[in-house]
């Protein structure tokens, strides 16, 4: 969630920008994964549109370059955020990922009906994963009159049936919804009620995002009873600039997929070894010099020195390790 702080710290002398450090701390853990998903709050849609923050966002491609070379597969768009620029912004940043990172799976947005019809589908020795990607709304910006498909919206009957097909495509489906109400710390009812939908139509892990905040994680039983689906309902954030404290702190979850086949030939994919990983999102005082670390490499000298004291004079690595012991 690139806010004005987080993109003036990318910024060069010569006016150009570049992220590298933003991610840097953070590069070993998700270049090690197989397949690393971010949620990308906003629209990177180019200097063209005006590089903006907070309330109508927009993000230099550079930050596009950065996520690339800290090592992401798939990037997420389908955020309430998607919209902020327009049809322009969606199309420029379509554009942005089809040229300079063609093996980039971009997920959310689309430039047409025949691409929103696809699933995404990634294979790895011989496990299929598919990810389905929707947010609950664009702040009220409607999708443009010839572009019904510009944003994967949260819609019943639709998302009932590309998990339907995706089940058909995939031994594995994740969905990665964008829901919920900001800082909440616990579920609502809405995202209870869409997770149920998500296991009774064949999920088999949700990854949710939206409310900025850590909330709980826990199994969905499909209503037959036949299947559970593991749900995080949110993984609060990962790099921002937020003001309060509980918005500095979230996780990366990491599992691993295993497929099993039986004599008859039959196949299941299960997820297993899930670790909530936990990070810290830093900045200096007037939120300057944003960074990511993981938890594990945070130090009390860096909590001591964090922007957000000026808002929270109780921020430490204690208060930190308070909400991961809640939450996690």
């Amino acid at each position: 969630l690139p806010h004005t702080p987080v993109a003036e710290s990318g910024r060069q002398e010569d006016g150009s920008y570049n992220f590298d450090a933003v991610f840097g701390e953070m590069r070993e853990e998700i270049a090690g994964a197989d397949l690393a998903l971010v949620n990308q709050e906003v629209i990177i849609g180019g200097e063209e549109l005006g590089v903006s923050g907070y309330p109508a966002f927009n993000a230099p491609y550079e930050l596009g370059d950065a996520l690339a070379d800290a090592g992401f597969d798939v990037v997420l768009h389908a955020t309430n955020h998607a919209l902020d620029k327009g049809k322009k912004g969606v199309l420029n940043c379509l554009a942005f990922w089809e040229e300079q990172y063609p093996g980039m799976a971009v997920l959310g947005i689309h430039g047409s009906a025949e691409d929103q019809e696809e699933i995404y589908v990634y294979e790895q020795e011989g496990i299929r994963i598919a990810v389905l990607n929707y947010t609950y709304g664009t702040n009220g910006i409607a999708l443009p009159k010839d572009m019904p498909y510009a944003v994967d919206l949260l819609e019943r009957e639709q998302a009932a049936e590309d998990l339907m097909r995706a089940g058909e495509l995939a031994d594995f489906v994740v969905v990665c919804p964008h829901w919920g109400t900001e800082y909440t710390l616990e579920a609502t009812e809405e995202q209870k009620d869409w997770a149920q939908c998500f296991a009774d139509n064949g999920a088999d892990l949700v990854l949710g995002t939206h409310p900025h905040v850590i909330e709980p994680i826990e199994w969905v039983t499909s209503s037959d009873g036949s299947s559970e689906t593991l749900v995080y309902y949110s993984l609060g954030n990962f790099v921002s600039t937020q003001a309060a404290a509980n918005n500095m702190v979230g996780v990366i979850l990491t599992f691993d997929i295993t497929k099993t086949t039986q004599p008859d030939g039959s196949a299941s994919a299960s997820v297993g070894n899930v670790h909530a990983v936990p990070m810290v999102m830093h900045y200096d005082s007037n939120y300057t010099n944003a960074r990511a670390y993981l938890y594990r490499d945070y130090t009390e000298e860096l909590a001591a020195a964090h922007g957000v004291r000026a808002r929270f004079s109780g921020f430490s690595k204690e208060y930190i390790t308070q909400r991961l012991t809640e939450y996690i």
